[in-house]
């Protein structure tokens, strides 16, 4: 359970990290700037404590699915940025595709 709770930490470190890159304005703008090398490091730290236990492809898995959905919650609340029908089925699709890995594959540790 501490494994998944990492992985959470990873994806909630990255989604800042990644909403700091749009509010740096391509690193013109210190404070976000700061905040991607903090997200993106404290991310990465957390990640590789996840692959200690989990396999690579199921913890990349995991951590794209959550974080599309972080990324596009963030997006439209931090940012205004709205996706139409067509964008949030194709993610919906991804979503589903990750789920059905993590609770049907053999591969997946549980």
């Amino acid at each position: 359970m501490k494994t998944y709770l990492y992985l959470l930490i990873a994806v909630l470190f990255e989604t800042f990290g990644s909403s700091c890159l749009q509010a740096s304005q391509q690193f013109t703008r210190l404070w976000p700037s700061v905040g991607v090398a903090i997200g993106f490091a404290g991310a990465f730290w957390f990640f590789t404590l996840v692959l200690k236990e989990l396999p690579l492809g199921i913890t990349y898995a995991l951590w794209s699915g959550i974080g599309i959905i972080l990324i596009t919650l963030s997006g439209r609340f931090i940012f205004g940025q709205k996706l139409d029908l067509p964008a949030l089925l194709g993610l919906g699709l991804i979503i589903t595709g990750i789920l059905v890995i993590h609770l049907f594959s053999r591969t997946a540790s549980h």
